[in-house]
């Protein structure tokens, strides 16, 4: 299953809070896709993975914002 979630506007430490919720309720292998536009979320998406086992799958910089795909 995946899951799509927009963050956009959103500042730190909002998306990270969020995306923690998130991935707490889905099933091992679910994904979930996060848009934002937070610079910050690079480097806390990122940490969030290693600390927490799951697998950072993808980070896409797109015009106004950034792709996030990220599996439990």
């Amino acid at each position: 299953m995946t899951r799509k979630i927009n963050l956009i506007g959103l500042r730190c430490p909002e998306p990270l809070m969020i995306v923690r919720k998130e991935m707490r309720s889905l099933n091992n292998g679910d994904v979930l896709e996060v848009k934002a536009d937070d610079q910050s979320t690079k480097r806390d998406f990122r940490q969030l993975c290693e600390h927490m086992n799951y697998s950072l799958e993808s980070v896409k910089d797109e015009e106004t914002y950034i792709l996030f795909s990220i599996k439990k």
